[in-house]
């Protein structure tokens, strides 16, 4: 298997990016939409942060059109799912990356309406992104990447424990839908980063706990969205991984090693 065959695997395929106006999102849809996949680079409230990706995939020579979607509102998943089908003309994999910790706080002060923010953003749009997304892939035999984290392992970092549970659970789902998907022959994986240099990080990670972070790395460094793409293409090309299913692809430095 050559570079030449993993491009040629990438062209063409029409990819649904939730969360694509920045981290690793953005690294995502990038370098799909700059190797002549046709991407929809879906966003909440970045516009500008998506119209770049999406201009960046244009300049490279590919195609690419931003939606917008506030994702946490119910039906709006499956709205997403049907409008970029209908902008990219189907749908080849659905990258399923929409997500965040909203906010560190000691598990005790949690209340149901903290609980019912972190399901509608980090659980609910993945589940039902993807229960639209599946007609769609049977009839492109296609494939779906969830995100998780390294989180889901650890119960996270001090504050963020609901956020790790949250990733805990795309993890099982994943699993779980590999599952029952693989007779279809449609394949079901989640990549799993590490502490990843991104927006996140800025807005809820204070700057002296994130510097301290490299020491607990073996390699020494915190990751780059541009670390993570690897295991998205490895995923998304059958000639790549077509006998793998239901798995988690860590990627965090040797932070976690199964």
């Amino acid at each position: 298997m050559t570079a030449a065959d993993v491009a040629a695997e990438i062209r063409g395929l029409r990819v649904l990016v939730t969360g694509a106006s920045s981290g690793i999102g953005a690294a995502v849809a990038e370098h799909f939409g700059s190797r002549g996949a046709r991407v929809c680079v879906h966003y909440n409230a970045n516009r500008a942060g998506a119209e770049k990706v999406a201009a960046a995939i244009a300049s490279s020579g590919g195609e690419a059109v931003a939606i917008q979607r506030n994702v946490t509102e119910r039906g709006a998943p499956a709205s997403l799912v049907a409008d970029a089908a209908h902008a990219l003309g189907g749908l080849d994999l659905l990258i399923n990356n929409a997500g965040d910790m909203l906010e560190r706080r000691p598990l005790e002060t949690i209340g149901d309406d903290d609980l019912d923010a972190m399901i509608d953003l980090n659980i609910r749009p993945t589940v039902r992104a993807c229960a639209a997304a599946i007609p769609l892939l049977r009839a492109s035999h296609g494939s779906i990447i969830n995100v998780s984290s390294i989180s889901a392992h650890s119960g996270g970092s001090m504050g963020g424990n609901l956020y790790a549970a949250a990733k805990g659970f795309i993890a099982t789902y994943t699993h779980g839908l590999a599952r029952e998907l693989a007779p279809e022959k449609i394949r079901v994986n989640a990549v799993s980063p590490g502490i990843i240099d991104t927006p996140l990080h800025a807005r809820r990670t204070p700057a002296h706990v994130f510097e301290k972070f490299p020491s607990a790395i073996p390699m020494g460094r915190v990751g780059l969205a541009d670390d993570c793409v690897g295991a998205f293409v490895f995923l998304a090309c059958p000639s790549l991984s077509s006998y793998v299913t239901g798995q988690i692809i860590e990627v965090n430095g040797g932070q976690y090693m199964a």
